[in-house]
């Protein structure tokens, strides 16, 4: 056969099988069902519950961790506190111990000018 010597019905044959194969593409296929898709959607599940116990077990590490953090301040807090107190208390006591000698002092004074008068 001449390739210059194609005939009509030819040609509307060889545009056929084109279309055809063309529309062959887009045809649904028979679906083929993985055997092992019940195990997979339970293995998927199990994945997804370790990952979400994973994740809640840092939420509450960071969580505990702040907790701690606010403790350990609070109780530094108060432990500067209490010192100041305590020092506030022992300046006290010592004002106080030495009011109490410059009394005696005072008071022994005015009793030695007693005696000296008489």
């Amino acid at each position: 056969m001449n390739p210059l010597d194609i005939r009509h019905s030819d040609r509307l044959k060889t545009a056929a099988d084109a279309k055809a194969a063309l529309l062959a593409k887009f045809k649904p296929r028979t679906a083929s069902t993985d055997p092992l898709f019940a195990e997979r959607a339970t293995l998927r599940a199990e994945e997804l519950a370790q990952v979400r116990k994973v994740r809640a077990d840092a939420k509450t590490a960071v969580k505990q961790a702040a907790a701690d953090a606010e403790t350990a301040r609070i109780e530094a807090q108060a432990a500067l506190e209490a010192e100041a107190l305590t020092a506030k208390r022992g300046e006290r006591k010592e004002r106080k111990a030495l009011s109490a000698a410059d009394a005696k002092e005072k008071r022994d004074a005015r009793y030695a000018a007693r005696k000296a008068r008489n």
